[in-house]
């Protein structure tokens, strides 16, 4: 049959039927891009899908597990991730190569000299830990779980014969020590029973807080920057923009976005997040 259609006819047809899969590829790529743009600018990571591995390979069986949520710590990049620990751990006196932020999800856990009396800081509590300051490492709970958080990597342990003193001081903050700030307080709290308290400021104007919401909590975060942020404690219904998909997040999970952009967010029981903001945020 195509033989018998007029020479004229089939370049037509040939030109036509070029032009229409160039149309329909081009369709198709503009679309996985804009599903990719979407897939880099925001992720949501669930605590129950991440990779498991050993924070301290060295050690074998006896080091903690970690998992990262997002970077890599094995790469001279900032990265946070999720540490856990057994009933009774405890670590040698050791340092760092890096300083870092922990924040206490699960359990009770002690970071603090190697002759300080145990302090165990209950789920909310968060401590600082310098570069080359030498430091033990214990936890105390049935499960004991922590956010740790790294400006660049890799993140290394060493002896503490390699102690050196980069500048900083450690410190504990028990959850029970925290000042809580409300919407009478901070103005870019605008909804009633939300409360945030400052943690750490940098100069580029990056920031980490504890942001406590409410049972019933129907609200958002307006970011006007990137911002990352673990569950710490409770649950919540999280959406990112004006996407209809939404996605339960237990303790330990984790969502972030690279842009600016609304973080919609619902509780049926009061939850505690830590965020990690560029910049400041608020909540609407």
């Amino acid at each position: 049959l195509w033989d018998q259609v007029p020479f004229y006819t089939r370049t037509t047809l040939k030109e036509y039927i070029v032009k229409s899969l160039i149309i329909l590829l081009m369709a198709v790529f503009t679309s996985l891009t804009a599903l990719s743009i979407i897939a880099a600018e925001n992720r949501v990571v669930d605590r129950a899908s991440v990779d498991w591995g050993l924070l301290n390979p060295a050690r074998g069986d006896a080091s903690p597990r970690a998992a990262n949520l997002w970077g890599d710590r094995s790469k001279d990049i900032a990265t946070g991730m999720l540490v856990s620990f057994p009933q009774g751990f405890s670590s040698p006196a050791h340092i760092h190569n890096i300083s870092y932020h922990g924040i206490v999800i699960e359990g009770e856990m002690h970071n603090d000299d190697p002759g300080a009396e145990s302090m165990w800081l209950p789920s909310g509590s968060f401590w600082m830990q310098p570069a080359g300051e030498v430091h033990v490492t214990a936890a105390n709970g049935q499960n004991n779980l922590i956010y740790l958080e790294i400006d660049s990597g890799p993140y290394l342990v060493q002896p503490s014969e390699e102690a050196f003193d980069n500048g900083e001081r450690p410190f504990n903050l028990d959850t029970r020590n925290l000042v809580w700030l409300d919407s009478g307080d901070a103005q870019w709290l605008e909804r009633d029973g939300a409360q945030i308290a400052y943690l750490w400021r940098k100069a580029t104007n990056a920031n980490g807080s504890f942001l406590k919401l409410p049972a019933g909590f129907n609200g958002s975060i307006e970011s006007g920057a990137g911002l990352k942020a673990v569950i710490v404690n409770g649950l919540l219904s999280y959406r990112w923009q004006e996407s209809d998909s939404k996605t339960t997040l237990q303790l330990g999970s984790f969502f972030e976005a690279s842009v600016a952009g609304q973080h919609h967010l619902e509780t049926e029981i009061e939850t505690m997040l830590y965020i990690n903001s560029d910049g400041r945020y608020r909540v609407r």
